[in-house]
């Protein structure tokens, strides 16, 4: 992706600030939540990673938290408008999920806003149980399993 220039993770305890740049900017200056709504607890305990614009600019984010059990969930996904239209959203999942199978998720959950559920289709997430509000916006949780191992036989 041309208009991106590297991905940076955040450990858990990490600092955030890079994150929250455009948290702030897609959640509360565009959607309109509240600053305070933005942040919370899981911040902390999440791995976090930010992709940056060719100016160094924090232009896409995402976060993954081990819910214990095998169930990891990815949060906090968004892409500046600048980035849209341009597969900035699939890298960011791509890099979201692939954290999420590397530290031995057996399964992801998300909590989708309504109108991104077929974004999060495609990359293979399915839909389930009621649609509800996260603060004025609809929300679906949907979930993938792990992908099955490749059973196709060895070429000799």
């Amino acid at each position: 992706m041309e208009n991106v220039l590297k991905a940076r993770w955040i450990r858990p305890g990490g600092q955030v600030d890079d994150a929250l740049a455009i948290r702030f900017e897609v959640f509360c200056d565009e959607q309109g939540y509240g600053r305070d709504e933005e942040v919370d607890s899981l911040d902390a305990c999440s791995w976090h990673v930010v992709l940056y614009d060719k100016e160094g600019i924090p232009s896409a984010t995402g976060r993954v938290i081990d819910e214990g059990n095998g169930i990891f969930s990815i949060g906090r996904v968004c892409v500046a408008k600048r980035l849209r239209g341009m597969q900035a959203g699939r890298k960011l999942m791509e890099l979201l999920m692939d954290k999420c199978w590397d530290l031995r998720a057996g399964s992801i959950q998300l909590s989708a806003q309504v109108r991104a559920q077929g974004f999060y289709e495609r990359l293979g997430f399915v839909a389930g149980g009621a649609v509800y509000m996260d603060g004025h916006v609809p929300h679906i949780h949907m979930t993938r399993a792990r992908p099955m191992a490749d059973s196709r036989p060895e070429r000799g």
